[in-house]
């Protein structure tokens, strides 16, 4: 490929990019691999070049663009040596009108910025959550010591305050090493394995995961409580809930006991566990502005009536969780979302609305108190962003 035909790649694969992100279609790294699926001709160079220069411009523009030649133009502005390439060739986009309209650049788009929470209304805040993020792995303790996975990666660094967290250069191609293959090590972002440790499972409790996916945070909990306890991995999507058994398998975690829920019939099929949970954690579905790092197309799919779907379903949900907590036992609320409505505010109107339950308030561990609960940020700490909160049943 010219490098005129990488631009207008860029330009084209945009295109798709802002349709799916407008009506809830593929995401990028999907749309980007078939495209280049259809052209065989593309080589290496040409695929990594096209992506790099999709994901630079994702990454400038916070609001979904009018369309792939505005966005690419924004970054035109940006990189002033592209401008040349637009210059009508075969393959190549065509000449830049001086009045051609640019998408709008920015971190954070417009009508969002109110709603974060406040420590993300500082720049430097705004600027790391679009920042490449390293590769954080999780040592397995049901197979593996931290001192043995150091010598499988000697250039890991350990992570402050995670026993069991790794670090790597963003890049790395852990999936296909023999460690990640046998189980003895997971990839997972060290605010993922602080939520976990929030949870302080230990062997002999009843543990449920209720918005479990595909089981990262179910995994850590198997190994937390050494394969003694009931661990029970719920969640409504059976597509994600299907990959946990073989990733259980390869991790040596047995004990984990899959449950498909129907979405608006949840309390039902939880009905014989109430009141016997020591520990209930929901990872709840969110806004995911804490994960921009490493998608930040989710600002362009991201609208005020999505939110606040999400806060709706977000109080559906610990409504339907709480009875299943034992006096005594704890309930852990967690979201990879930074604005306020999702975190404080979703914590503070189910406690308006649930008696016999009081905050447990975390006065020290990862990221810093907000509200009752902790904020762990980017730029504060390193990893994704996520709002924890933990309740105790009366």
């Amino acid at each position: 490929m010219t490098p005129q035909a990488r631009v207008q790649a860029a330009i084209e694969l945009l295109d798709a990019i802002i349709v799916a992100a407008r009506d809830g279609g593929a995401a990028a790294d999907t749309l980007i691999a078939r495209y280049f699926k259809e052209r065989r001709y593309a080589g290496s160079k040409d695929r990594r070049a096209v992506r790099d220069s999709v994901y630079a411009v994702i990454r400038l523009c916070a609001e979904r663009p009018a369309s792939g030649r505005a966005a690419m133009l924004a970054l035109v502005d940006q990189q002033p040596e592209l401008a040349g390439l637009f210059d009508g060739s075969a393959h190549g986009p065509m000449p830049i009108d001086p009045e051609e309209a640019r998408s709008p650049i920015g971190k954070v788009p417009r009508w969002l910025l109110p709603r974060l929470a406040e420590p993300l209304q500082d720049e430097i805040e705004q600027t790391e959550l679009l920042e490449r993020a390293p590769l954080d792995l999780r040592v397995n303790s049901l197979k593996c010591t931290v001192a043995e996975a150091l010598r499988l990666f000697p250039t890991a660094e350990a992570i402050d305050g995670l026993p069991l967290g790794l670090r790597l250069a963003e890049g790395e191609n852990i999936e296909h090493s023999l460690a990640y293959r046998d189980g003895l090590i997971e990839i997972q972002d060290a605010g993922s394995q602080h939520i976990v440790r929030a949870c302080r499972a230990k062997p002999g409790m009843t543990v449920i995961d209720l918005c479990a996916g595909a089981g990262g945070k179910t995994l850590a909990l198997a190994a937390d409580m050494g394969g003694e306890g009931m661990l029970v991995a719920a969640d409504v999507n059976r597509d994600r809930l299907a990959r946990l058994p073989e990733r259980a398998r390869r991790a040596g975690a047995n004990s984990i006991e899959p449950l498909l829920l129907d979405a608006g019939k949840e309390a039902s099929a939880l009905a014989a566990l109430n009141g016997q949970a020591d520990v209930v954690l929901i990872d709840a579905p969110c806004s995911g502005t804490g994960t921009w790092r490493r998608n930040p197309e989710a600002r362009w799919r991201l609208t005020q009536e999505r939110l606040e779907r999400l806060v709706a379903e977000q109080a559906r949900i610990l409504e339907f969780a709480a009875p299943l907590v034992k006096p005594g036992g704890r309930m852990v609320f967690a979201v990879c979302a930074l604005t306020h409505a999702e975190g404080v505010g979703q914590i503070e109107a189910f406690l308006s609305r649930n008696t016999g339950w009081k905050l447990e308030t975390i006065e020290s561990g990862p990221g810093r108190k907000y509200g009752e609960g902790r904020l762990l940020t980017p730029a504060h700490d390193g990893t994704d962003g996520f709002f924890i909160a933990a309740l105790v049943k009366l």
